[in-house]
């Protein structure tokens, strides 16, 4: 009888605990993405490390966040790697080639972190490792639209999706240093 009390309570605090765990990596889909350079690695080389994933654009008015992500990247790049995925989707606010976009990036902000080539993060066509962030079927934690360019995405050191920040959130906030 006493065994049989035990499991009603397991199952009463299973039904009303909300808190939900994933066990979904995003290091385990074996993503590959290409960068400006033409180079093409594996997301899983950023384990160990949090990852932050961001869609960029050279002519937004949140471009300045470029600068916030290279401090991210020279104060926290022992536990932080940041990854930049140019896309043209919102305002065509990045029009130029990969090459100009590189350029850009470097000679404006001197970034050091890797920057992909130009992709899709919403629609039907949209970048796999944006099907992955913002699908709560594949990544197990939330739902989401990417709304504007300079949306993050924080994955922590086994590939599991922290959470999500809006374009307004800039990247030296609280709310991601938090995490760090």
């Amino acid at each position: 009888m006493l065994k049989f009390r035990y499991l009603i309570l397991i199952v009463l605090f299973g039904l009303f605990n909300n808190k939900v765990t994933s066990q979904n990596s995003i290091y385990s889909e074996n993503f590959v993405v290409e960068l400006i350079s033409g180079k093409k690695i594996k997301l899983n080389n950023f384990k160990n490390k949090k990852l932050l994933i961001v869609n960029v654009a050279s002519r937004c008015g949140f471009t300045r966040q470029y600068r916030d992500l290279q401090e991210l990247q020279n104060n926290y790049g022992d536990k932080l790697n940041i990854l930049a995925v140019p896309c043209n989707q919102f305002g065509f606010q990045e029009p130029g080639s990969d090459n100009e976009i590189l350029k850009f990036c470097k000679e404006n902000y001197d970034v050091s972190f890797p920057v992909t080539k130009k992709s899709k993060v919403v629609g039907k066509n949209k970048h796999e490792v944006y099907a992955w962030l913002t699908t709560k079927r594949l990544n197990g934690i939330s739902e989401s639209i990417v709304k504007w360019n300079f949306q993050k995405y924080l994955i922590d050191e086994n590939g599991v999706l922290i959470n999500h920040f809006n374009s307004n959130v800039s990247p030296t906030s609280d709310k991601i240093l938090k995490y760090l």
